[in-house]
C-alpha cells in the first residue's frame, strides 16, 4: 500500500482533489448522525413485526450508541496507526453489511447485533473523517472552512434522519430505513482509493490493549448510567454505573501519563486542544437539553404527528447551513475566543427566546430553535478546528476521537440534567394542580404522553383540565432548564474568552496553486 504524508510547509493548500475528497467524506458523517433519528418512527413497526419487548426497543437504539462511544477513543488510536484511509473503508464495509442486516433481520435480537455492528462501524467512520479532514487542509483558513461544513453537515444530518425515516415509512417496510446507507456506502469504497490520501502516525507506539478496555469500560457504564437517570430518574444502580465508569476513567488517564500511547500526552501540549474538547462538550450539553424538550414539545404539547413534527423540526437547520461559513470568516478578522464567545451568547439568547414560549407557540419555538442551532455550530465548529489546529497531523485519528467522545459526554449529560430539571418542575406542578386518584395522578405525573391517556379517558371538561395542566407544566419545566442552559451557555462564552484570547486567528486563503501530497513508501 502507498501512503502519502503531505510537506510540512505551512503554506500548503488544498486543491480541487481535496475539496472533491471533502465531499465524499461527507456521506459516512452524515448517515452516521442520521443513524442517531431515523429510527424514531419505526419502533412501532419493529416492536408489531419482531415482538420486541419493551427491553429490547431501548436496546435496539442503546446498541448503537453505546458501540459508537465507547469505541471512539480505540478507533481513533486505530486509525492514527493502521491509516485513516484504511479505517475508513473498514468502516464502510461494516456499516453497509450490519445495515443489510439490520434491514432483513428476523428477531429482536438479531437487530440489536446489527445495530451493535452498524455503532462499531460508526466509531470507526467518525474520527476517521474528521481526521483526515485534519490531515488534508493544512491551510490554516481551509481547515476552519472544512470544519464549519464538517459540523454543520453533522447536524443537518440529524434532522435529515428523522424527516427521511418517516418518509420511507410511509411507502416502504421498517427495514427500508436502514438500506438508505448501502448507496452511499458503496459509493464511499468505490471513491475513497482513489480520491482519499492516505495518512497514519509514522511513530505510533504499541497499541495498548488494557488502554482499550479501560477507554471502553470508563465511556460505557457513564454513559448508560446517564441516559438512563435521563430517562427513568435516579437510581442507586445508575449512580454506581456512573460512579464505576468515573473511576475506571481515573484508571485510563493514570495509564496513560504512565506512558500507555494509546492517547499521546503530545495532544495536550497546547492548552487550547483541552480547551476545545470542554468547550465542544459544553455546546453539546446545552443542545442536547434543549433537543430533550423541543421534540416532545411539538408533539405532546401542539399535537403535531411524528412526520409532521419532523418536517416542522427541520426548518431551523435551515439556516445552521450559514452559521458555521459566516463564523469561520469572522474568525479570520476578529479574535477566534470572541466569536466562539459569541456563538456561546447566541445560544443563550435562543434559550432566552424559549422562555416566551406558551402552550401554542409554534413560530417562536422554532425560531428559538434556529437561534440555538445557529449557536452551538459555530461554537462547535471554531472549537472543533481550533482542537484539530493544535493537534499535530499524525496525531489527528486521536484528536477527533476525543472530540467525538467529548460530544457523547456532553450530549448524555445535558439529556441527563436537563431532563431531570425539567420533569422535576413537571412533576411538581401536576402534583399541585391537579386532584386524581393515586393511580391516575401517577400515570400523569410520569410522562405528558401519560396524561394525554388519563385525559381521554375523563369526561369533558375533566379530560380538557387534566391535559391543560399538563401543558402548562411541561413548559413550565422546559422553561426552568432552558434558563438553566442560558446561564450555562453564558458561563462558557466567559470561559472561551479566558481561556482563548489572543490565540493567533486561521489566515486568509492565500493565492497560488495547491502542492501535490509526496508519496513516501509503499
Amino acid at each position: 500500500m502507498r501512503i502519502v504524508l503531505l510537506m510540512t510547509n505551512p503554506s500548503t493548500r488544498a486543491g480541487r482533489r481535496e475539496w472533491t475528497a471533502f465531499t465524499v467524506l461527507l456521506l459516512p458523517l452524515l448517515l452516521v448522525s442520521m443513524d442517531t433519528s431515523v429510527l424514531f418512527f419505526a419502533v412501532p413497526a419493529i416492536t408489531r413485526d419482531l415482538g420486541a419487548s419493551s427491553t429490547q426497543q431501548l436496546w435496539i437504539f442503546d446498541s448503537y450508541a453505546f458501540a459508537l462511544a465507547g469505541l471512539l477513543m480505540t478507533m481513533g488510536s486505530l486509525g492514527d496507526r493502521i491509516g485513516r484511509r484504511k479505517l475508513l473503508l473498514l468502516g464502510a464495509a461494516a456499516f453497509g453489511t450490519a445495515s443489510v442486516a439490520a434491514a432483513y433481520a428476523q428477531s429482536a435480537e438479531m437487530l440489536i447485533a446489527a445495530r451493535f455492528v452498524l455503532g462499531i462501524g460508526g466509531a470507526t467512520l467518525m474520527p476517521s473523517t474528521m481526521g483526515l479532514v485534519r490531515n488534508m487542509f493544512r491551510d490554516d483558513a481551509q481547515r476552519a472552512k472544512a470544519v464549519g461544513i464538517w459540523s454543520a453537515a453533522m447536524a443537518g444530518g440529524i434532522a435529515l434522519g428523522s424527516v427521511l425515516g418517516g418518509v420511507m415509512l410511509k411507502h416502504f417496510w421498517w427495514g427500508s430505513v436502514f438500506l438508505l446507507n448501502v448507496p452511499a456506502m458503496v459509493l464511499l469504497l468505490i471513491c475513497a482509493p482513489f480520491l482519499v490520501p492516505e495518512f497514519k502516525d509514522p511513530r505510533p507506539g504499541r497499541f495498548d490493549l488494557p488502554s482499550v478496555v479501560l477507554s471502553m469500560g470508563a465511556v460505557l457504564p457513564t454513559i448508560y448510567g446517564v441516559k438512563e437517570m435521563a430517562a427513568d430518574g435516579f437510581d442507586v444502580t445508575r449512580l454506581l454505573c456512573v460512579l464505576a465508569g468515573l473511576l475506571l476513567g481515573v484508571a485510563f488517564v493514570r495509564r496513560q501519563r504512565g506512558g500507555a500511547a494509546m492517547i499521546s500526552r503530545e495532544l495536550f501540549r497546547d492548552r487550547a486542544f483541552g480547551a476545545g474538547i470542554g468547550l465542544n462538550s459544553l455546546a453539546m450539553f446545552a443542545m442536547m437539553g434543549s433537543s430533550y424538550f423541543t421534540t416532545q414539545y411539538l408533539q405532546s404539547v401542539l399535537g403535531k404527528g411524528p412526520l409532521e413534527a419532523a418536517l416542522w423540526g427541520t426548518l431551523p437547520s435551515v439556516a445552521v447551513g450559514a452559521a458555521a461559513p459566516l463564523a469561520t470568516v469572522a474568525a479570520q478578522r476578529v479574535d477566534r475566543a470572541y466569536v466562539i464567545a459569541t456563538g456561546f451568547v447566541i445560544a443563550a439568547a435562543g434559550f432566552a427566546l424559549l422562555l416566551g414560549t406558551g402552550t401554542s407557540s409554534l413560530v417562536l419555538t422554532l425560531i428559538s430553535c434556529a437561534v440555538i442551532a445557529c449557536g452551538i455550530v459555530i461554537v462547535a465548529a471554531l472549537v472543533s478546528d481550533l482542537a484539530l489546529g493544535a493537534t499535530p497531523p499524525e496525531k489527528a485519528g486521536s484528536a477527533a476521537a476525543l472530540l467525538e467522545t467529548g460530544q457523547e459526554f456532553g450530549g448524555a449529560l445535558g439529556m441527563a440534567v436537563f431532563g431531570s430539571i425539567g420533569m422535576a418542575v413537571y412533576r411538581r406542578d401536576v402534583a399541585d394542580g391537579l386532584t386524581l386518584p393515586q393511580s391516575e395522578l401517577a400515570t400523569v405525573r410520569e410522562t405528558l404522553t401519560g396524561a394525554a391517556a388519563v385525559a381521554g379517558r375523563l369526561p369533558g371538561r375533566a379530560g380538557e383540565a387534566v391535559l391543560s395542566v399538563a401543558r402548562e407544566g411541561f413548559v413550565h419545566g422546559m422553561h426552568v432548564a432552558a434558563a438553566g442552559a442560558a446561564v450555562v451557555l453564558l458561563v462558557g462564552a466567559a470561559v472561551s474568552v479566558r481561556l482563548l484570547r489572543g490565540r493567533p486567528a486561521p489566515a486568509a486563503p492565500a493565492e497560488g496553486p495547491a502542492e501535490a501530497p509526496v508519496a513516501v513508501g509503499r
